[in-house]
């Protein structure tokens, strides 16, 4: 575990290990989260939030409708196939 100290500007250095692990470099913007015992440093998602309809142009398919249903099964099936194969 690695330790810091909070300068008399409020600053934390966050350790070098933890920075080259998260390929953090200078200018990253953080998140600060109170969690009620202590802070949570998360780092900013690079992309704006966005909503379903304005990505889903890009998700173009041609085959035939699919319904919910059948959607559900092939997905059921996936998992087993892949959880099956595993020893």
């Amino acid at each position: 575990m690695e330790t810091t100290k909070l300068s008399s500007k409020g600053q934390i250095i966050i350790p070098q290990i933890i920075r080259e692990a998260y390929n953090w470099q200078a200018g990253v913007e953080f998140l600060v989260v109170d969690t009620g015992d202590g802070i949570l440093l998360k780092p900013k998602t690079p992309f704006p939030a966005t909503k379903i309809e304005d990505v889903a142009g890009c998700l173009t398919y041609n085959g035939p409708v699919i319904s919910q249903t059948e959607m559900d099964a092939a997905v059921q099936k996936g998992i087993l196939e892949t959880w099956n194969d595993r020893s």
